[in-house]
């Protein structure tokens, strides 16, 4: 019987371990895509108790300690920060099966090296050694964090108003460790059917001197601060869509649909997507332009609990995976920038895996140009435990090219989640040791573990950069 989460956990063979220890274990890491806040990054934050910076934003955590029955004030509220963190120790003791159950033992070991399982006996014990670490280790603030996992870089989300002011002192930071890039998320500029979208065209008018009065100008507002982005370092946009827009209409229709929403009206979903359809075009256009990556987050239904979404808000764990059909309307999209040449770098994820297989057969039809020009996107959000890891990295092994793959990303709001890309790496190395150990991959250790470097870094590196 193995040990839990010993050295070889999760490296079932010599050869998985010998390619994680050899070529996956020290690689950099350039962790694409994420939703850190700038400001905090900027200014070198540390935080004081292990509750702020388990259970301060982590909706992942929030689900699990509502499903084991914990009242709100414990989880989101204004509890004590010992309660809240001996909530999350009862809580794990129910996760067994559940990624946040590795996840957070590998984060207690390698920022804290604490090694016991976390239950509500030792929970004091590990409450109070954690916090010691973050009053005096100097590698538990943002910069040490970053310099301790090799960080080469790590891509924000932001909004296209926001004045990127603290990219811009991250920038300015000679011993800064890693680069901090922003990428390009308009999302509220696409969402025409929210009600925050009247006077978020107010403040993308104010914020790019343009006066916008028509769909043309919304995209011209939006590309003035995509080149404002690119100047700052970005490399990506980011879409969070439930299926690609593909309602085609002129210029005239969408114009019409636009002042009829800026006057207060309600649209029809055919209004919406048109408007949406339009607007994504000529972003997807403006990105091929300027070899910026277009990455399409799917099938998300969001904001599911009423009540909770008026408490709480957005983005606090109510959201949940979506089974809408997304491959006719994603081929419709690629295929009219195709008719141009403009589809983009393009990273496609879904938050349902029975989406894999469309998604990976329709990119193939837009290959080209470059290696892997067109990537499934990691698995993502609800899919990113150890069987969607390995569902998503089989299915793009068995319909294209996984050495091509640019691997792991957080998608955290924590500075404590680098230790999944370990858990990533462990898997990654863990499928290719079983396939030579099984006879169906070469036993080529180099070659294999070139392949694991690549997978693990030089792939992203070399996808967001050249």
């Amino acid at each position: 019987m193995k040990k839990f989460m010993d050295k070889n956990f999760m490296l079932q063979t010599v050869t998985a371990q010998k390619l994680y220890y050899d070529y996956a274990q020290d690689m950099p890491i350039f962790d694409y895509h994420c939703h850190l806040i700038p400001s905090q990054i900027a200014e070198n934050k540390r935080f004081t108790t292990i509750t702020d910076a388990w259970l301060g934003g982590d909706h992942y955590k929030w689900r699990l300690m509502r499903a084991n029955g914990f009242e709100e004030n414990l989880i989101t509220g204004n509890a004590d920060p010992y309660d809240k963190f001996l909530a999350w120790a009862e809580t794990m003791e129910n996760c067994i099966g559940n990624p946040l159950y590795h996840w957070t033992h590998l984060e207690l070991q390698r920022y804290f090296g604490i090694t016991e399982i976390l239950n509500r006996k030792n929970a004091k014990a590990i409450y109070d050694a954690a916090n010691e670490k973050f009053k005096n280790d100097p590698l538990l603030s943002v910069k040490g964090i970053m310099k301790k996992f090799n960080v080469y870089a790590v891509g924000t989300t932001d909004d296209p108003a926001d004045d990127l002011k603290y990219h811009q002192i991250i920038k300015n930071q000679k011993d800064f460790p890693a680069k901090v890039i922003p990428s390009y998320r308009p999302d509220k500029a696409v969402q025409i059917e929210k009600d925050s979208f009247v006077p978020y065209i107010g403040q993308l008018s104010k914020v790019s001197g343009v006066r916008i009065n028509n769909t043309n100008d919304v995209i011209e507002a939006l590309t003035k601060r995509l080149d404002f982005f690119v100047s700052m370092g970005c490399k990506a946009s980011d879409h969070a869509l439930v299926s690609a827009p593909a309602t085609f209409k002129s210029e005239k229709e969408v114009n019409a649909i636009f002042t009829k929403r800026m006057g207060g009206s309600i649209l029809t979903t055919e209004e919406i997507e048109a408007y949406k359809t339009y607007v994504m075009t000529a972003m997807a256009k403006a990105y091929a332009k300027r070899n910026i990556a277009m990455q399409l987050h799917f099938a998300a239904i969001r904001d599911n609990n009423q009540t909770m979404l008026g408490k709480l808000g957005p983005d606090t764990g109510y959201d949940a995976s979506h089974d809408v059909e997304i491959a006719a309307n994603l081929s419709a999209f690629l295929k009219n920038l195709s008719i141009t040449n403009e589809v983009p770098k393009t990273i496609l994820y879904s938050l349902n895996p029975k989406d894999y297989y469309p998604l990976a057969t329709l990119m193939g039809c837009y290959q080209g140009g470059m290696p892997g020009k067109m990537q499934l996107g990691s698995a993502w959000w609800f899919c990113d435990h150890k069987d969607g890891m390995e569902q998503q990295m089989k299915t793009l092994a068995n319909v294209g090219l996984l050495p091509r793959f640019i691997g792991m990303l957080t998608d955290s709001r924590s500075f404590l989640s680098y230790p999944r890309h370990e858990y990533f790496r462990r898997i990654l190395c863990n499928i290719l040791g079983n396939w030579v150990e099984d006879g169906e991959t070469p036993d080529d250790i180099e070659s294999l573990g070139n392949v694991v470097k690549n997978i693990c870094f030089t792939n992203a590196k070399n996808y967001f950069e050249g």
